[in-house]
């Protein structure tokens, strides 16, 4: 895999020690397992086209999961019609995807590349591209958006999903996830990284994208419960369309 500038060495040995985790409801990455069943339901609401039955809602589209860790949102998106392919830039991860993938029965594309990679060999490809908790992890998020962007066909869609950057967040979401709680493992967010709305908004515009639709989550870390919010606060969001 080519270098590109968005990857950040760090995240990725970080990620890698966590591969085999992916799919252990109860370890490291259990909030993801809860958060996708709520986003999930969420992008059914929001991006499902009149063209499709209720159960293959995504059905006919094309859409791609950047960051796709261990395939989690990938298949979920795949047993809800749509024709998926998962990036990732750890190898490990792909490899959990695939063996994953196979055990479900899903054809799923997993590529081991990056956005910028795959900009160059297959740009406006895709009907969706799914952006889900990767911004706050690259090395340098303009190459990385702009990257995403060319990757969506004209008229199509991009969901953006991160942590706020303000100090409730950061003690939200980072302090007191993986310092007190112990529900995220240590590391995974750094305050410099993470995002605030307007910088997500700002670069989806610059890139010929106008946002359509936001919303928060709510997170009970408690009772292991989240859901969808209007505050942006926190956790947040954001579906954007490319001009056609």
């Amino acid at each position: 895999m080519k270098h590109s500038p968005s990857i950040d060495p760090a995240e990725v040995a970080h990620y890698h020690a966590l591969a085999e985790t992916w799919w252990q409801v109860d370890g490291p990455f259990w909030p993801l397992h809860v958060l996708n069943r709520v986003r999930v339901e969420y992008l059914r609401e929001k991006l499902g086209h009149a063209e499709a039955n209720a159960e293959q809602p995504f059905g006919g589209l094309k859409v791609l999961d950047v960051g796709c860790g261990g395939g989690l949102l990938a298949e979920a998106m795949a047993h809800l019609g749509a024709e998926v392919t998962g990036v990732d830039v750890v190898a490990r991860n792909i490899e959990i995807a695939q063996i994953h993938a196979q055990k479900s029965e899903l054809q799923i594309d997993y590529r081991l590349t990056s956005v910028e990679q795959l900009a160059q060999e297959q740009p406006q490809s895709f009907d969706v591209l799914l952006n889900m908790e990767v911004v706050e992890h690259v090395a340098d998020l303009a190459s990385f958006m702009t990257a995403c962007c060319e990757l969506v066909r004209p008229g199509g869609q991009q969901v953006v999903a991160t942590i706020n950057r303000n100090p409730w967040a950061w003690f939200a979401a980072v302090f007191m996830a993986e310092r007190v709680l112990r529900v995220l493992p240590v590391g995974t967010h750094q305050w410099a990284k993470l995002r605030r709305p307007a910088e997500i908004r700002n670069h989806l515009s610059q890139n010929g994208f106008e946002t359509k639709d936001q919303a928060g989550v709510r997170v009970n870390p408690f009772t292991r419960r989240m859901a969808i919010a209007r505050s942006l606060a926190i956790n947040y969001m954001l579906i954007a369309k490319k001009a056609q």
